[in-house]
């Protein structure tokens, strides 16, 4: 009995145990402003949204959606904002992209990462163990809030980048040490990284664009340029990304130049095994026939005939296949 009641237990069966689930919320505050941040939000997440907070219908649609594409959209009282951010996923070994899903409102912040962003989770992190670093970071309003969590997103971009210039610089010394054909896969890989990073930064960068233009809201005057200096590390992020896009496929362009020489040194010294061998596999051609041969037994029978049809047949068609290499411009 007690190990039935255990299994219903953990299957969730009971009403009891529905009844104690509760929403994954974590806040803070200071001075009237709360950061409410919710990780990886799921329906009980949701349904406590909509019990204290009445945004529109889409927005709970899109923050349901696993898909949703970067955007700010503005609403009378608050504004909603997707972001994405390059996050390695070490199961798959590759970059992808976190979506953040962001509510500013006049006394609040609501952060929604769809999965773990390590500069979010570390911002607040710090924020509820550091009284005075909360006071200090909260005391500025929201939207000096919302400029702190987007540019530490931000920030975390750069050693990404670093570890992709290193890798480059990595690839290029191979390459001329004569592991042009080992390095291909790492070519390949690389240049999926940089793809990647591109597909999640193009995107954003209009939106950015966008949070600058809607910054006055909640941002007192003299933080404004705050705002302009996310839009300059964004662009310092995609001149890099446009830099190793040229610099990938030079490496690429360079390694396949490098694989091509060393096959045709290959080739050029089969060819001149090729051309030393086939005088010799020539006369022993035609002295091992079967026919009467120049220089025989008897010198009175001397040649047959059968030697010279063959000798002449090898001729014609020796200048036959000349004068079709000729037409075809092979020689």
């Amino acid at each position: 009995m007690r190990r039935a009641r255990r299994a219903r237990l953990a299957a969730g069966a009971t009403p009891s145990a529905a009844a104690k689930a509760e929403p994954n919320i974590q806040q803070v505050s200071h001075g009237g402003l709360r950061w409410i941040n919710i990780e990886r939000p799921g329906p009980l997440e949701r349904a406590w949204l909509q019990e204290h907070f009445s945004f529109h219908p889409l927005d709970y649609e899109d923050i349901a959606s696993r898909n949703q594409r970067p955007k700010i959209d503005e609403y009378p009282d608050y504004l909603f904002i997707v972001l994405h951010f390059p996050v390695f996923d070490k199961t798959v070994g590759r970059l992808n992209a976190a979506e953040l899903d962001i509510f500013v409102g006049p006394d609040y912040v609501i952060t929604l990462p769809k999965q773990p962003i390590p500069p979010v989770s570390y911002l607040f992190e710090r924020c509820s163990t550091n009284a005075e670093f909360r006071a200090n970071l909260l005391s500025k309003g929201p939207g000096y809030l919302l400029y702190r969590i987007v540019d530490d997103a931000i920030d975390y971009c750069f050693p990404m980048l670093r570890k992709m210039g290193n890798k480059l610089e990595r690839i290029e010394e191979d390459i001329f040490e004569g592991r042009s054909q080992e390095i291909v896969r790492d070519i390949s890989n690389a240049k999926q990284e940089i793809i990647n990073f591109r597909k999640i930064i193009r995107p954003q960068r209009a939106v950015l664009n966008d949070l600058e233009r809607t910054k006055h809201r909640f941002l007192t005057g003299d933080l404004e340029i705050y705002f302009d200096d996310i839009v300059d590390a964004s662009e310092r992020i995609w001149d890099v990304l446009e830099n190793y896009k040229e610099v990938i496929e030079a490496l690429e362009s360079t390694n396949e130049s490098v694989i091509s020489h060393r096959v045709n040194d290959i080739l050029l010294v089969l060819t001149a095994i090729s051309v030393i061998v086939l005088p010799l596999t020539l006369v022993a051609s035609i002295f091992g026939m079967n026919v009467g041969l120049p220089g025989g037994g008897d010198p009175a029978q001397g040649a047959s005939t059968s030697f010279w049809i063959i000798i002449g047949s090898m001729v014609v068609m020796l200048a036959g296949m000349l004068a079709y290499f000729k037409h075809r411009r092979w020689l």
